[in-house]
């Protein structure tokens, strides 16, 4: 397989490391997702210094994106709760709902207490 065979990629910027998610088909015609992490690692300083790619790829077929896509929604509402959202640097922070909409991360289970006085 090589890069005539993506029929669809997207590219995201992330810092040090670009995303790529490409649409590929297999030999038995079937299409899936090739997910691919690539992170620039400088090794050495000076005019010594070299710089590689480390890269890493995730193949995802059609029968396991629902799985796939709820355990990533699930871990990222989990991070959220924890920690917040990131925000990045001169940008004001933005509250968002969780994905489900109501206002509850599923799964979760921690409880929220307030008290407030008037």
């Amino acid at each position: 397989m090589n890069e005539k065979d993506i029929l669809l990629s997207q590219s995201i910027k992330a810092g040090k490391r670009i995303y790529y998610i490409d649409v590929k088909r297999d030999k038995k015609d079937d299409l899936f997702l090739s997910i691919t992490e690539s992170k620039k690692v400088i090794s050495g300083e000076g005019e010594a210094a070299q710089v590689n790619y480390e890269k890493h790829k995730i193949f995802l077929y059609k029968e396991d994106f629902d799985k796939v896509l709820d355990g990533l929604h699930r871990a990222v509402d989990y991070i959220r709760c924890e920690q917040g959202l990131a925000v990045p640097a001169g940008e004001p922070a933005v509250d968002e709902q969780p994905a489900d909409g109501d206002g509850a991360y599923e799964g979760l289970d921690k409880e929220i207490k307030i008290d407030l006085d008037f």
